[in-house]
């Protein structure tokens, strides 16, 4: 039984025509400097290859250690999608002793935009500071930073308010403060922001009525 199934695999392995699919990983390259994808971008393919079985065999052992199928986007600006022909002849480079039937992706849907950079001023809302009777701000109010850069997409990015104002939650204050807080932004994978939360301080003295 031994030296039938050892025969029956040689003569297998020795067939043509055998098909298979097999599961590669995708690299879609393009200037990530300058443009951000604004869906997934899909990570793997599926290849359906026709060929004799010691061949196919030796692609799959190979499969589990495949470097990835680079896809390059030369105009992210116009692609729109990816171009299946041009897919296909790279990955018939990878397959020189295989027939590539078809070449299917996760999406072929691409979509691009400009990557563009905001600089935002931080002011503080010194009017709505709540000051305790008696008691005044007697220094400058530090903010740090007081400019945030915002990264990202241009349809997004223009979304963002030109001056971030941020009032200070403590109510009645009647000593030097020095608090961490957030900045009121909205949180976006596709946008990169530097700072999501500012210092302030200021110093605060009690007032004293002197009689004149």
């Amino acid at each position: 039984m031994l030296a039938a199934s050892f025969f029956w695999l040689m003569n297998v392995l020795n067939t043509e025509n055998y098909s298979i699919k097999l599961n590669y990983p995708l690299e879609i390259e393009y200037d990530n400097s300058s443009y951000v994808p604004m869906q997934p971008l899909p990570r793997r393919i599926s290849v359906n290859v026709s060929g004799d079985g010691w061949s196919l065999l030796q692609k799959s052992w190979l499969n589990f250690n495949a470097n990835p199928v680079v896809y390059k986007v030369l105009n992210p600006n116009e692609a729109s999608f990816i171009n299946s022909t041009t897919l296909t002849d790279q990955v018939t480079e990878l397959f020189p002793n295989l027939h590539v039937n078809y070449v299917v992706a996760d999406t072929f849907e691409l979509s691009f935009e400009p990557k563009i950079r905001k600089i935002i001023p931080i002011r503080i809302d010194s009017v709505g500071i709540d000051i305790k009777p008696g008691y005044v701000i007697s220094s400058v109010i530090n903010v740090s930073p007081s400019l945030i850069s915002i990264d990202g997409p241009v349809s997004l990015v223009k979304t963002y308010p030109d001056t971030i104002r941020i009032s200070v939650p403590t109510p009645k204050i009647q000593g030097n403060y020095d608090e961490s807080l957030p900045i009121p932004l909205p949180v976006s994978p596709l946008v990169d922001v530097s700072h999501r939360d500012v210092f302030v301080s200021f110093e605060v003295a009690q007032f004293l009525n002197v009689p004149l």
